[in-house]
């Protein structure tokens, strides 16, 4: 089987600290690879694989911002669409655009949506329905109008995250600043149980940093901006719990995924796919305002972390994923 694996061009794939679409196209395609299937990624030059790579750009638009975005978008998508013949199946990371293609080839394409970005782009959704296999990365995550081939939650290696058995005393706050993944109100729980925090991720909306989060910034709030896979999983691992106060109904949430895998529990805010990552009482707790997930941070020694790392290998893990959308391939290839 030839699969032309189709990630986005902002960040590396996989990305150096942040680009989660890029993380799980990658982890796509080296899973793939070792169930046999002849992989060709689609990415940016300096991507990593073990299977072939074609590029028509040496970096990442937000890694080198001379480039238009827009630009290396349409180039991107129209090399491999252009090689369509040349693939049994197209696995689509890059969200509604290569969809447009889909009635100018014969190659069958499936699409993971990784979320919509607005409700403005449900109509091109819709369009292909028919046309297009849509795996949604949650249950939660879904839209009536469209029609699913299957749920296939995230898959992380499970070799990058190590596990910690005896976490320090701060909490962690791990993702981008800005107003939806709830920065501030990390900031609000670590003052209500007087707990150190620490904040880490790109500055997604710098006004936000500058009015809501910096002004807090002190011994006991500290920022120290995106950490890479090498401080990732000492941060995560050494925290006595993640800390994801979102305002927004994420489709998925890889920290929360990560942090579990290092064996950390997760307070969440419960609202999107968080129900289906945490167990509540079991890996972290699910709670509904700031007040909430203050009182549950007392009950944290209740949590055993050997069983967080079980419980996230067990769903989340690039093997089970890859497997999962092997037999998806399969199914569609009749």
């Amino acid at each position: 089987m030839k699969a032309a694996i189709l990630a986005p061009v902002a960040w590396r794939t996989p990305p150096r600290h942040y680009g989660p679409w890029e993380q799980v196209a990658s982890n796509i395609a080296e899973g793939l690879i070792k169930l046999g299937v002849d992989v060709t990624l689609f990415a940016t030059g300096d991507s990593i694989t073990e299977g072939k790579l074609q590029s028509i750009c040496k970096q990442g638009y937000e890694e080198d911002r001379t480039q238009d975005a827009k630009v290396l978008e349409c180039l991107h998508i129209s090399n491999l669409m252009e090689q369509a013949s040349d693939f049994d199946i197209i696995h689509n990371n890059f969200d509604f655009l290569p969809l447009t293609y889909t009635a100018l080839i014969n190659t069958p394409m499936i699409t993971t949506i990784h979320g919509f970005s607005s409700p403005r782009i449900i109509p091109v959704y819709k369009k292909y329905n028919s046309r297009g296999y849509y795996v949604s990365i949650s249950n939660a995550d879904r839209r009536d109008e469209l029609d699913y081939i299957a749920t296939v939650y995230n898959g992380l290696d499970t070799k990058d995250f190590k596990f910690t058995e005896e976490p320090q005393d701060y909490l962690l706050y791990f993702g981008r600043i800005h107003h939806d993944k709830g920065p501030v109100e990390a900031i609000e729980i670590a003052k209500r149980t007087n707990k150190k925090l620490i904040i880490a991720g790109i500055i997604q909306d710098e006004d936000y940093f500058k009015d809501r989060v910096e002004p807090h910034l002190s011994d006991q709030i500290e920022y120290i901006g995106p950490a890479g896979p090498d401080k990732r999983n000492e941060l995560l691992g050494n925290a006595l719990a993640l800390l994801h106060p979102i305002n927004f109904a994420e489709p998925f949430g890889m920290s929360v995924a990560e942090a579990m895998l290092c064996g950390t529990p997760v307070i969440a805010f419960n609202k999107g796919s968080m129900p289906e990552l945490i167990q509540h009482e079991k890996t972290g707790f699910l709670v509904n305002t700031v007040d909430e997930a203050a009182d549950v941070t007392g009950q944290l020694g209740s949590i055993n972390r050997a069983y967080c790392r079980e419980w996230a290998s067990s769903q989340f893990s690039k093997e089970k994923m890859a497997e999962d959308y092997f037999k998806l391939y399969e199914k569609i290839l009749g």
